[in-house]
């Protein structure tokens, strides 16, 4: 068969217009201004769209975000968008380069130093902008009567719409003579089905090819029998079911049901779902104090992303400590499999001694580990982890972004000033944010005397402080959770605070190792129990 004439053709349109696109479209995240000085990204909230009780009658006012995020571009601004739609007030918070219209409108206000809400009637009566060029900015946003732009919304699409139609009768007609490559190389050799006998429906499972991977359940083409059993847990980018997993097989026995969890990310939020997939595929990750994952599923239909693990009942460590006491016992089985979970994550090696890419959780807090049923921890939520390349360039690592829940960052993420050149750096961030966990989990021990109410570290400043509050508690003032010193008469907890302190230490390299407090918690195992354990119904009564 003869090739077509305009196939050559299509292939010279298709590699120069791909090569200016890619030109146009490759991002800078780091730059040096006149003074040959190295700019970063700026550091910004970034909750998307949250209900607010802000008024645009009120002078200032918060957003209420409890997420900061490193800018992807050194030129992206913080910005906070506040909306009204009858009695629903919402306040979208995000990183964004003002030389691209929002909602239709290019920002002119990004050179403030505070966030002043402008009112944009293109848009509608209820609709208020600000940008501004500040760490953290746009978390206080400040309504100043008379503030407003008459601008239309849509001017900027209508100056640029004749170039767009251009391009997209380009774009179409490569598509099209691609596609006709594609269906003229496909006659030219028989079909073949991997799967005969499987149809192409509206769902499939995601398949992973690797053949050692012992983290992956599913390895056909069907989607598991997963029954949805009610919401167990809500984040920024996903909701996590209780299901059950329905005809299951265990020992080669079938059983009327397994419970498992299922973390379901809308449609947009593939990305997110993406990141945390790619971690779990790493077969090597498999731990018993790393969340099981047993497969990944696309689920057309609902528009979703699935993640299915293991599913444990007595729910993340945060709220478990909020409701128990701990003997001597539980509170070293706790902490010693808490250690012992985040050195395997920063491990190069396994346990057998086989070769593992070390990964850095980033978003370490109680919320972020659960409790299994013989009372040790697993980590869970790796939407944020990376994985430390020894390849990895200074500027693959600056791209990534320094990211995670303020209460627990480090005081070097809190400045911006990580060590790119080392990416042992970004081990110590999970160190220091496990010992805040640590912390806590010994706060409600009966070893220590006396057990207050659960208490979050830094339990004096609000539920969800900023940036700027952390850095004026752990920077300016040095601050850390407090260690009564009745805690030291026990002498294992004396110990163990011990190694608190210096996992929390000011300078990231003075940090010990997570593999070294793993090592510290073995040589605790072997206190008097006897005479230095009681249970909290003992402790009660005795009391």
């Amino acid at each position: 068969m003869e090739r077509p004439v305009f196939s050559v053709l299509s292939w010279v349109v298709l590699v120069v217009l791909v090569e200016q696109l890619g030109a146009a479209w490759l991002p800078g995240t780091l730059r040096v201004n006149e003074k040959g000085v190295l700019l970063f990204p700026q550091l910004c909230k970034f909750c998307d769209v949250l209900p607010s009780d802000c008024n645009s009658s009120s002078t200032t006012c918060q957003a209420g975000c409890d997420i900061t995020s490193i800018c992807e571009s050194v030129k992206e601004v913080c910005v906070s968008v506040w909306h009204t739609d009858g009695g629903n007030v919402t306040v979208e918070t995000l990183c964004h380069n003002p030389a691209r219209p929002i909602y239709g409108v290019l920002l002119d206000d990004y050179n403030n130093t505070q966030c002043l809400m402008k009112q944009y009637k293109g848009l509608g009566p209820d609709y208020y902008m600000c940008s501004c060029n500040n760490e953290e900015c746009n978390e206080n946003l400040i309504f100043i009567p008379g503030l407003e732009t008459p601008k239309e919304p849509f001017d900027y699409f209508k100056k640029v719409l004749i170039s767009l139609v251009a391009v997209l009768v380009l774009a179409l007609v490569i598509i099209a003579l691609v596609y006709l490559l594609w269906i003229n190389s496909i006659r030219q050799r028989p079909l073949k089905s991997k799967h005969p006998g499987h149809g192409s429906g509206d769902t499939r499972a995601i398949l992973h090819d690797v053949d050692n991977s012992e983290n992956s359940l599913n390895h056909n083409t069907e989607l598991l029998p997963i029954q949805l059993d009610g919401v167990v847990g809500k984040g920024r980018f996903a909701e996590v079911h209780r299901a059950k997993l329905t005809n299951a097989s265990v020992g080669g026995t079938n059983v009327p049901f397994q419970m498992v969890a299922v973390k379901i990310f809308p449609g947009v939020e593939f990305a997110s779902w993406k990141t945390e997939h790619q971690i779990f595929l790493d077969a090597e990750l498999r731990h018993e104090n790393v969340l099981h994952f047993l497969t990944a599923e696309e689920r057309r239909t609902e528009n979703q992303y699935w993640l299915i693990t293991a599913y444990h009942p007595k729910g993340n460590l945060q709220d478990y400590l909020r409701n128990h006491l701990l003997t001597w016992e539980q509170m070293h089985r706790l902490g010693s499999s808490l250690t012992r979970g985040v050195a395997h994550l920063h491990s190069d090696q396994t346990p057998c001694g086989r070769p593992k890419v070390a990964i850095a959780h980033r978003d370490l807090k109680s919320t972020n580990v659960l409790v299994k049923d013989d009372l040790t921890c697993c980590l869970c939520d790796f939407g944020l982890s990376l994985r430390l390349d020894s390849t990895m360039s200074v500027d693959e690592l600056a791209n990534s972004g320094q990211v995670g829940t303020a209460r627990y960052m480090a005081p070097e993420v809190l400045e911006s000033r990580i060590n790119l050149e080392n990416i042992e750096s970004f081990k110590q961030m999970d160190v220091y944010a496990m010992a805040l966990v640590l912390w806590e989990i010994v706060s409600r021990c009966i070893a220590i005397g006396d057990v207050k109410e659960y208490e979050l570290p830094f339990g004096k400043l609000r539920d969800h402080p900023c940036v700027e509050s952390m850095k004026d508690s752990v920077i300016r003032d040095r601050e850390r959770p407090e260690i009564p010193s009745s805690w030291t008469n026990h002498p294992g907890i004396n110990t163990l605070c011990g190694t608190i302190v210096e996992c929390w230490d000011q300078d990231p390299e003075a940090r010990l190792t997570a593999h070294c407090v793993s090592e510290r918690f073995n040589d605790l195992q072997d206190l008097d129990q006897n005479s230095l354990n009681f249970s909290p119904e003992q402790k009660i009564q005795n009391d």
